[in-house]
C-alpha cells in the first residue's frame, strides 16, 4: 500500500513538530522544512502528496511565493498555506491550494491532508 508523502515547512520547531507528530500517527510519512530553499530541494528529490506551510516564512520568500511555485512546477501538489497575521481569497491563491486561518487544531490539519490527498 502505498503511504502519501506530505512536505511541512515549518521554521518554528515545536510547531513542525507537532504537525509531523499529529500526521504520522494518521499513517502519513512525514518530511520536514525550515524554510523555502530547503522545501524546494526536497521537492526536487523526493515526491510529495501535499505541503503544510504559513505565509510568512523567514529567508526572503514566503509560503506563497512557495505555492505558487509548487503550482507552476509540481502540477496537483495540493498546499495548505496558514496565517494568523494573513487572510487569504480563494482569488489569492494558486491552483491546487487551500488557506487556513491560525490559530488551528492539528485535528483541522489532518482532516484537510486528508481531504486533499483523498
Amino acid at each position: 500500500m502505498y503511504q502519501r508523502t506530505v512536505l511541512i515547512v515549518e521554521d518554528e520547531f515545536l510547531i513542525r513538530m507537532m504537525l509531523a507528530d499529529t500526521l504520522a500517527d494518521e499513517g502519513y510519512d512525514v518530511v520536514e522544512a525550515g524554510n523555502v530553499l530547503e522545501a524546494v530541494a526536497v521537492l526536487g528529490q523526493r515526491k510529495i502528496d501535499a505541503v503544510v506551510t504559513d505565509v510568512d516564512r523567514p529567508g526572503g520568500l514566503s509560503g506563497l511565493d512557495l505555492a505558487r511555485m509548487i503550482s507552476s512546477t509540481h502540477v496537483n501538489v495540493p498546499v495548505i498555506i496558514a496565517s494568523g497575521r494573513h487572510r487569504l481569497s480563494t482569488d489569492e491563491l494558486p491552483r491546487d491550494t487551500v488557506f487556513i486561518p491560525k490559530p488551528y487544531g492539528m485535528d483541522v490539519i489532518a482532516a484537510k491532508v486528508g481531504e486533499i490527498t483523498g
